[in-house]
């Protein structure tokens, strides 16, 4: 959803993926796929004995207005982080505002450099992950990159051992398919970080945040009425964040990387985290940008994964069907990046899964799940920066 400003987009123009050709076909979902050539890579977790096969896909938006604006997503997949056979890192980077791409590329790049070089990340990832959101964040504000107009979402999954330690700020997401019977249930790993959320919203107005839909902004609508429905039925004219006495920045997010003029306002870098002890019926995750989760559910793009056995035929058909949706609802699209990473040959364990997530209203949670039996107990409370 990003800034006000900063995204707008060409009808299927080729894929950011170097060497990758458009087949112009029409597969089971509807579209013009663009598949990739990326080959289909696969890394080894030999302490369990399993194996993560992956494919990306990353293409530049449609921009009628700006048909040379480059794709501000980005992304990067590290294997053997440490030298560790068993720790793997899977990340997506929004970037929005004039410096997007910047942003999102210095992220990239600083952000698994930081954890890589954190003596305590083997003993304590979530405290790690902390850090190098923060650190990243401090360093890209002491950048030549401008970054008071722009930043980036980051949506990461970090893979140690059989576990999954999934970071995010902002409205980029993950989710794992989980397989329940005869149906594979989509798991969301993260929550959009939004004002539709109350949490969010309620920590947004304590640090000075007006929030408002641009309508509201523009009298059209008004301003003193402080709902707006929900993200699915109200995403094209969403609440924003807003100065008290200006029409900026106008982000539709409430946490990021970079954007220090919003930050003034209550939009930080610290990310909420959350930790999922894989099992047998894990069958694949996905990290993707929200050009993906704008017009489709996380169940939705879970059953087109599953429909594919081929990781990179699944990236080309999501593609291929947000952008039809995009340019059904408007004359523009997002930037599209999405990584698909099957769970391979895991087999040992219970049928059970236990999610940790931290940081949601303050409060995290650990879920623990057996069958459709979920069991929910808050584990304590960490005190958040406004």
């Amino acid at each position: 959803m990003g800034c006000v400003h900063g995204k707008c987009c060409s009808r299927y123009p080729p894929s950011s993926t170097s060497d990758s050709r458009d087949y112009r076909e029409r597969g089971r979902y509807g579209g013009r796929h663009i598949i990739s050539e990326r080959l289909l890579e696969c890394v080894g977790v030999p302490s369990h004995n399993f194996k993560l096969e992956y494919s990306v896909l990353s293409q530049r938006g449609y921009y009628p207005d700006s048909p040379d604006k480059e794709n501000q997503d980005s992304f990067i997949i590290r294997t053997q982080i440490q030298g560790n056979p068993n720790v793997h890192f899977f990340g997506v980077f929004d970037g929005h505002g004039q410096f997007g791409a910047q942003c999102s590329n210095f992220v990239k790049e600083r952000l698994i450099e930081v954890l890589s070089n954190d003596p305590t990340l083997l003993d304590d990832p979530v405290k790690a992950y902390n850090s190098a959101f923060l650190m990243t964040n401090s360093e890209l504000h002491d950048s030549d990159i401008d970054d008071s107009m722009s930043g980036t979402t980051a949506i990461t999954v970090l893979s140690i051992e059989n576990t999954l330690f999934v970071a995010n700020a902002g409205d980029s997401r993950a989710v794992i398919a989980v397989k329940e019977g005869n149906r594979i249930i989509a798991d969301d790993l993260s929550y959009d970080q939004t004002p539709f959320r109350k949490d969010e919203y309620d920590r947004v107005k304590l640090c000075g945040a007006r929030v408002l839909s641009v309508d509201q902004v523009e009298g059209l609508k008004d301003p003193d009425i402080q709902s707006w429905g929900d993200e699915e039925t109200q995403g094209s004219d969403p609440p924003r964040l807003w100065v008290q006495n200006g029409m900026y920045p106008g982000t539709a997010f409430t946490r990021s990387v970079g954007d220090s003029t919003a930050e003034k306002i209550g939009v930080i870098a610290d990310p909420e985290v959350s930790m999922v002890q894989l099992a047998p019926n894990h069958m694949f995750f996905v990290v993707a940008s929200d050009g993906v989760f704008e017009f489709l559910s996380s169940q939705t793009v879970v059953d087109m994964v599953a429909s594919y056995p081929d990781p990179r035929d699944a990236c080309a058909a999501i593609a291929g069907e947000s952008y039809k949706l995009w340019l059904e609802h408007e004359n523009r699209t997002d930037d599209i990046t999405i990584i698909i990473v099957h769970i391979k040959d895991l087999s040992d364990g219970a049928n059970t899964t236990a999610i940790l997530r931290t940081g949601r209203g303050g409060t995290p949670e650990i879920s623990i799940t057996t069958g459709s039996e979920v069991f929910h107990s808050a584990v304590m409370t960490v005190s958040k920066r406004s």
